[in-house]
């Protein structure tokens, strides 16, 4: 049985409405910023999924979507294990394109610089990164952010498109979790 987020949310730790005023601002910022290119959003799934259909309502100008999923974290596991894995790559070409990543998170570093790697080598015009949270503190790799929501402090984190064992992402919030007090759903 899948136990209710209630019991174990240490905090709201970026509430909905600050999420909605900050998607709104990177919004505008991309919007000037690309105006007049060819913008591709990519969308690094699952996790932002929710992040990315809500900023793409507030850019207003063309835009393509592309969706690519990457892996580092194993079964049941609470942080990066280092292994990269393209689960789903993408289905255009991106070469001569102004793309924007979009992420959920950015803790580590390791996945996303792996994902930029990669696609530099398909020669797009440019590449940046636009991430909800920026978990700073864990930084192992130096990613270029060029769009900010948030910066966090190493707490685990779940709701708006972040899990907790494959749940919750549909909370309109970014909660912190005390892991005391969670346990993993059965099978």
């Amino acid at each position: 049985m899948v136990q209710d987020y209630r019991e174990y949310l240490s905090k709201i730790l970026v509430s909905e409405e600050e999420i909605r005023q900050r998607v709104r601002e990177l919004g505008a910022e991309i919007t000037r910023d690309y105006a007049g290119k060819q913008l591709l959003v990519i969308c690094i799934l699952r996790g932002g999924v929710m992040f990315t259909v809500d900023l793409v309502r507030e850019i207003e100008i063309p835009l393509a979507i592309e969706f690519m999923a990457v892996s580092s974290y194993g079964s049941g596991a609470r942080q990066s294990e280092g292994e990269v894995r393209i689960t789903l790559d993408l289905n255009t070409t991106i070469a001569g394109k102004d793309v924007l990543i979009l992420e959920d998170i950015i803790d580590s570093g390791h996945t996303l610089s792996s994902v930029i790697e990669l696609l530099q080598t398909r020669n797009p015009n440019s590449l940046y990164v636009c991430t909800l949270l920026d978990k700073y503190e864990r930084r192992e790799v130096d990613v270029p952010i060029r769009y900010c929501g948030f910066k966090i402090k190493n707490d685990f984190v779940f709701g708006y498109g972040l899990d907790m064992d494959e749940y919750y992402r549909n909370l309109p919030f970014v909660g912190t979790v005390d892991l005391d007090l969670y346990e993993p759903p059965n099978g």
